[in-house]
């Protein structure tokens, strides 16, 4: 099997199991309990914290452990918005994940916030002077992804944080998918809150974070015990918190030559598709994106036919988001770049790992030929 999926999920790595394995046998304690079993469990997840807190550039006791990036987004926005004093506007792009923007949708239908969608040009992009226009006096947090997970397009999230940042807005950042790739400090991004996701690292699916400066008020979304200082109360998955630490110890070493490598396999991807399947047109940005990300539509066809064809060939991809998986309408991401509707639904994703290979590629573009050929043919 040619695996070109990555952005849906990633195996957990072999280094990964070994670190969390004893948090699922022997150490197997509440990190809440006071006695040697519980304390033993605590000092893992404290020394998980501190590595999670290095990597994204902050303090240990601005890192909130959460089930995954869905979570973690759900925290941020619903979190900040609900604590915060300075009014009921919330400001989006118009390419938000879904977590984004059911949870802005949520404040607005149950809280009664008003919400300004920014749109993108044809690659996905925000531009400075729409965002800058969007924001109000009223305007209590702005949440612009780093880079989108269907498409691969990056934003300008320091500019955009610093327009925030001069009206006094608050900014998160979705980064499930640029982390691994991108340098995700919070310093670097400008920042005041980060949501990331484990299984796009390596980590197993169940665990995410929220790194959330500490001047920021955080209403809680899980009330209970008031774990994680309070943010997000129920017991501590220990095991799963030491396999993010873990995930990121292994790949950050890596990110940079990992990134720059796969740039050049994805560029020689998407030239051979371009110039070898009749009618490939390629969405998001043509430089600005991801390394691993390559997204096309094959007007005629039908992504989800595509997809198939493609996996009787032992190729994995997807037709979008995989958060969307089982719907037949065209994705508003890609109809929010202009595509229209029927052409949208043509799409197919192809996100590449930091072990995918040249030859892999090149098979992959010989059975994409064939696939979008049998599938044209047969409509």
């Amino acid at each position: 099997m040619i695996y070109l999926d990555s952005a849906a999920t990633t195996p957990v790595r072999r280094d990964v199991l070994e670190a969390m394995w004893p948090y699922l046998t022997g150490d197997f304690g509440n990190p809440s309990s006071h006695h040697g079993v519980g304390e033993s469990a605590a000092r893992a997840l404290t020394q998980a914290r501190r590595r999670v807190a290095d990597w994204l550039g902050c303090r240990a006791s601005e890192i909130v452990f959460t089930s995954g990036g869905t979570e973690a987004d759900n925290l941020a926005i619903k979190g900040i918005a609900l604590a915060a004093p300075r009014g009921r506007h919330i400001v989006l792009s118009a390419i938000e994940h879904p977590a984004v923007v059911e949870s802005v949708d949520h404040l607005r239908r149950l809280h009664g916030f008003e919400v300004t969608v920014v749109p993108v040009d044809h690659h996905g992009l925000v531009s400075a002077a729409d965002f800058a226009s969007a924001l109000r006096p009223d305007t209590t947090l702005a949440t612009i992804m780093l880079a989108n997970n269907e498409i691969g397009t990056m934003q300008p999230i320091a500019a955009l944080a610093e327009i925030a940042h001069a009206s006094g807005v608050p900014f998160h950042t979705d980064a499930v998918q640029a982390a691994g790739w991108l340098d995700v400090r919070l310093d670097t991004l400008g920042v005041d809150a980060l949501s990331v996701s484990g299984h796009k690292l390596g980590a197993p699916k169940g665990v995410g974070v929220l790194a959330v400066r500490q001047r920021l008020r955080l209403e809680p979304v899980v009330h209970g015990g008031g774990q994680e200082r309070g943010h997000r109360s129920g017991t501590e998955n220990v095991a799963f918190a030491v396999g993010f630490a873990a995930a990121v110890a292994a790949t950050e070493p890596e990110r940079l030559q990992a990134a720059a490598r796969t740039t050049r396999l994805r560029d020689d991807f998407i030239g051979a598709v371009l110039a070898d399947v009749p009618g490939a047109m390629l969405t998001g940005h043509p430089v600005d994106r991801l390394p691993s990300v390559a997204s096309f539509c094959f007007p005629g066809t039908s992504g989800e036919a595509v997809l198939l064809q493609l996996e009787e060939r032992g190729i994995t991809v997807s037709s979008g988001s995989a958060c969307a998986a089982g719907s037949d309408d065209p994705s508003p991401v890609l109809l929010a770049l202009g595509i229209a509707p029927q052409v949208a639904q043509t799409a197919v994703r192809f996100t590449l790992t930091p072990t995918t290979t040249a030859d892999e590629l090149a098979q992959t573009v010989r059975s994409l030929v064939e696939a979008v050929a049998d599938v044209a043919s047969l409509r």
